[in-house]
């Protein structure tokens, strides 16, 4: 179960996110979604409950394109809205997809661009006007579902999906897993348009300095970025994409496939390599 708090002012956005955040977990073990349960926390006297309607009308139409049903809920009053879901799933025993499993040799594929921690941030601090965010909420929104079945011709060896830990905790879990080294290429991996320019601004997460401390000493970054590129590396995701490891040979095929099946920014992003398991920057 994922919660969240409001990443937009929009309730009926801010449903649909949380149900895609939520929903994605199933879909980063090779699942299909079967029920969810609404878990919400709303200031009744402090907020109209119109706005929460629209939540759990955005929560309910995300559940309802995944082909899952909303089975209930519970409601409780507090200061701050949140919203999350308890999604249960199935998966054939001989499908599941683990964070653990990728072979040297293999290379890795994100669906998504990385950036929404300091981008939700960056509208709530007025650094960053609400249109400009309206133009990336789809992709945000979208549902890892259609890139899950796109892979399914692929051999995935592992996949997780990059949430709260960013593209460097996630990456640093794969390469636990699979007790290798994982390698990035900093100019292929793709991120949301302003969200350098926020870090240039000096907006962040509160996330970022634990997200750095879970890779220190396990961390190598060659080449010279700025404080504001690295701190892209760190950014905590919201409905984030999913991250596959597959055989090399394997790669081109999937990345014209997801581009294909309106994933535009699928990119191949990183390689698996004999090491102790860390991840580099090149």
């Amino acid at each position: 179960m994922d919660f969240i708090t409001p990443p937009v002012d929009d309730p009926y956005w801010f449903g649909q996110i949380a149900a895609a955040n939520a929903l994605s977990d199933v879909y980063a073990m090779g699942g299909k979604p079967v029920t969810a349960l609404n878990v919400v926390m709303f200031p009744a006297k402090e907020l109209d409950v119109s706005q929460l309607k629209e939540i759990l009308r955005g929560g309910h139409d995300k559940v309802m394109e995944a082909g899952a049903s909303m089975a209930g809920g519970h409601t409780v009053d507090d200061l701050e809205p949140k919203y999350g879901l308890a999604v249960t799933g199935i998966v054939h025993p001989d499908k599941v997809l683990t964070n653990s499993g990728s072979k040297e040799g293999d290379v890795l594929i994100s669906t998504k661009p990385l950036g929404t921690g300091v981008l939700f941030n960056a509208c709530r601090a007025e650094k960053l006007s609400y249109h400009e965010l309206e133009q990336v909420l789809p992709e945000i929104g979208n549902l890892n579902e259609k890139a899950l079945d796109i892979s399914r011709k692929c051999d995935i060896h592992a996949c997780t999906d990059i949430t709260g830990f960013g593209i460097l905790g996630h990456a640093f879990e794969l390469a636990k897993g699979c007790g290798m080294q994982i390698t990035l290429t900093y100019k292929n991996i793709p991120f949301y348009p302003n969200a350098l320019k926020m870090y240039q601004k000096g907006e962040t997460t509160g996330s970022n300095k634990p997200n750095r401390k879970l890779t220190s000493g396990y961390l190598e970054i060659t080449l010279q970025l700025s404080s504001a590129e690295e701190e892209l590396l760190f950014d905590p995701q919201t409905s984030g994409g999913l991250l596959f490891s597959l055989p090399a040979d394997q790669a081109d095929s999937l990345i014209h496939e997801l581009h294909k099946g309106g994933i535009p920014s699928a990119a191949m992003i990183g390689t698996v390599e004999a090491g102790n398991p860390s991840v580099k920057i090149i």
